[in-house]
């Protein structure tokens, strides 16, 4: 396969998930009568889980009112039932991005861009490894925003914590017929993993701290990572380069993220089977790897090191699919994979404080038919010292490690984070099984209970968490339509977990639609609202219901569903990343691939949802990509006044039925040259920073 061919392909889009338990659309046909439909008993919100239900053939055919009344106008402030007071932006797709009037988008900080000091100055007509590793990487998608100082809420000065997904190998190097070169793929091994950026506002605009101490680059080249948790040091993680099982080289196609409370960033590693290759046959990890998709071999970097090479070493690949916890206080600290998150294909890690003081970790395994996990430590969280009641300053010393004054404060924030260190090694991994009445339970994956016992192949709790997936079904988890960014509203206490599509749902064989699923062949994708019970995101059951099924509400065979107040450009196809802002709402990020003309006809971007009220269920457009992105990492400063986005791949996705260019794109060909527009200038991943002109906060 071309290297063309394998950067457009999208590896959440095939199920290897042999699992037979029912689908969300089969809970949601189940999960209301036909004599309830008949006699029109149910509200609203279980009609919109119910649209695409043979159930609501049944009850005549007919679609709710959400579907089938002619969308408004653009909302006005006097009959917009939401909380969001801008003016959304129309749909469409073009060269460059777009943001609701009265807003500025400002590009930050851009793939190549010198970050550490001393830094060369990006030259892409000549990759170089060693430059990389110094420079801000490509695709970023997650970001984590981390005020300074450690405990405040300065929303003018902090740390901006970025991921870097994986490269575009056609959009990066030019002059690719001769092939890859072994500096070509070091550079892709550099251009993978996180940056850690200071940023400050100055004057109103917000800037990169140039020379910043905190500066820091994590990639897959060269970046030592420990492993730590029940699975450190298991035989099936040790390697020739490495035969205590205990240390690994890099982190891969980090994706989204979480930030926790004693300001560590947490690194979700995603599709890693695409950097392994070699074969399956007679392999000693034949199951486990088939399971994850290994080997995916959309990368070349098995020809120029041999650890990719299943093969040659067989136990690589057990390494990665794990979150990663890195200190952007202490440079010096190695990152940690923290092995009792469990092993899959991690879409973030957002963390909440229960109400018991412990922290719970939800993160959606990112494939269709995969599974929703969530993690509850066995300890509490030590909390850090709030700086608006005490006075105090950070500084880097000579040793690199990040200092405080006065020294009582000092001493009482390494006791803190000291404290909290090893917290996420020991805790509860637990997958979501959800019924058709609405309810969800937490099974948790724990060696010895229920099926997990060595007659299962599960000789320990380390083997439970290196087959996260194959433990899961086991259990009897409820696969779902590509479960990405799961958000818990801090405000509300709800959570709220994106499915972003499955176009082989109750196709050729695969899982009918159920009642958390309900579709059949879902381009579109759909929101759900977990509610814990009592509040509590310990116990062991919550509730779900749907706020929205994706897609054009006007267009038959969609089955959309959405408040009708919802115009012409507030509804979205795909949505993927999520924030919520300060005041409780909730923003939507998109991610419709190559299929982007198949499923809204416009680019990706950010919309506001709303989720409370009469207006609950109302969308509106709020930010555009470029051709061929996707829209990333939303997140907002503690004083809502600021939204930093990630425009990731530019001119990569579905260039073919982009008006005027029809083809897929190259470096020396692209169908943007987002953001710089300059000749020889290639696409570049880029942060963007968004404030709104009269100073305000976002969305009022």
């Amino acid at each position: 396969m071309s290297h063309r061919d394998r950067d457009h392909l999208d590896p959440d889009d095939y199920p290897v998930n042999p699992s037979a338990e029912p689908t969300l659309g089969d809970l949601i046909e189940r999960r209301f009568s036909r004599r309830e439909l008949l006699r029109g008993a149910l509200g609203a919100g279980a009609l919109g889980a119910l649209a695409a239900s043979p159930l609501a053939a049944l009850a005549g055919g007919a679609l709710p009112a959400a579907a089938t009344e002619p969308a408004p106008e653009a909302g006005t402030p006097s009959t917009d039932p939401t909380r969001f007071a801008f003016t959304e932006i129309a749909r469409g797709v073009d060269a460059t991005h777009h943001v609701a009037p009265g807003y500025s988008a400002e590009v930050l900080i851009r793939w190549g861009d010198p970050l550490l000091p001393g830094a060369p100055a990006f030259d892409p007509a000549h990759p170089n490894a060693a430059a990389q590793r110094w420079q801000f990487g490509y695709n970023n998608d997650f970001i984590g925003y981390i005020p300074l100082p450690l405990g405040s809420a300065n929303s003018e000065h902090g740390l901006l914590c970025v991921n870097h997904e994986y490269t575009n190998t056609t959009l990066m190097f030019p002059g690719l017929a001769d092939g890859l070169t072994r500096e070509m793929v070091d550079a892709e091994l550099a251009a993978h993993g996180g940056s850690i950026v200071e940023v400050r506002k100055i004057d109103g605009q917000w800037q990169v701290v140039p020379e910043s101490p905190f500066a820091r680059r994590i990639d897959a080249l060269g970046t030592r990572i420990a492993i730590a948790g029940p699975a450190a040091g298991h035989p099936r993680l040790c390697t020739n380069a490495d035969p205590s099982g205990r240390s690994v080289i890099g982190t891969l196609n980090n994706c989204a993220g979480g930030i926790t409370p004693w300001g560590t960033y947490l690194m979700a590693e995603e599709n890693v089977h695409l950097y392994f290759s070699g074969s399956l046959d007679d392999h000693p990890e034949r199951e486990n790897y088939a399971r994850m998709g290994i080997p995916g071999a959309r990368y070349a970097w098995a020809e120029h090191h041999p650890r990719f090479d299943i093969n040659a070493e067989p136990n690589e690949a057990n390494r990665f699919g794990w979150i990663v916890e890195v200190d952007p206080f202490d440079p010096l600290a190695p990152p940690v994979k923290r092995t009792a998150l469990g092993r899959c294909k991690h879409e973030g890690a957002e963390c909440i404080v229960n109400r018991d003081g412990r922290l719970v970790i939800y993160s959606g395994d990112d494939q269709v038919f995969e599974y929703l996990y969530r993690f509850v430590s066995d300890g509490t969280v030590t909390p850090l010292p709030d700086p608006a009641e005490e006075t105090y300053t950070g500084y880097i010393d000579a040793a690199g490690r990040v200092r405080f004054t006065p020294a009582s404060i000092e001493a009482r924030i390494a006791a803190a984070r000291a404290a909290n260190r090893d917290l996420l090694d020991h805790g509860t991994l637990s997958v979501a099984k959800l019924d058709e009445t609405g309810g969800l339970a937490w099974l948790p994956l724990v060696h010895g209970e229920g099926p997990l016992t060595p007659e299962n192949g599960f000789a320990s709790q380390a083997d439970v968490l290196i087959e996260t997936r194959r433990a899961a079904t086991l259990l009897g988890a409820t696969p779902l339509d590509r479960p990405e960014d799961v958000e818990p509203n801090p405000r509300t206490g709800k959570v709220y977990v994106s499915l972003t599509n499955n176009k082989d749902r109750g196709r050729d064989g695969k899982p009918s639609p159920d009642a958390a699923n309900p579709r059949a062949g879902n381009l579109w994708g759909h929101l759900l609202e977990i509610t814990p019970d009592g509040g509590d995101h310990a116990a062991a059951s919550a509730r779900w219901e749907v706020v929205v099924q994706a897609g054009d509400p006007n267009a038959p065979g969609v089955a959309a569903q959405w408040n009708p107040a919802t115009s012409e450009n507030g509804w979205f196809a795909c949505p993927d990343n999520m924030a919520v802002d300060p005041a409780g709402r909730l923003w939507v990020a998109t991610d419709q691939g190559g299929d982007w003309s198949r499923t809204s006809g416009g680019a990706d971007g950010v919309w506001a949802l709303e989720t409370d009220g009469p207006g609950r269920g109302t969308g509106r457009m709020f930010f555009r990509v470029p051709v061929g992105a996707e829209m990333c990492g939303p997140r907002f400063t503690p004083d809502g006044r600021t939204l930093f986005v990630a425009v990731q791949h530019p001119a990569a996705d579905g260039t073919e039925a982009y008006a005027g260019f029809a083809r897929k794109s190259t470096f020396e060909d692209p169908a943007t040259r987002w953001p710089d527009f300059q000749d020889g200038m290639p696409p570049r991943p880029s942060v963007v920073v968004i404030t709104k002109d009269d100073g305000g906060e976002i969305g009022s």
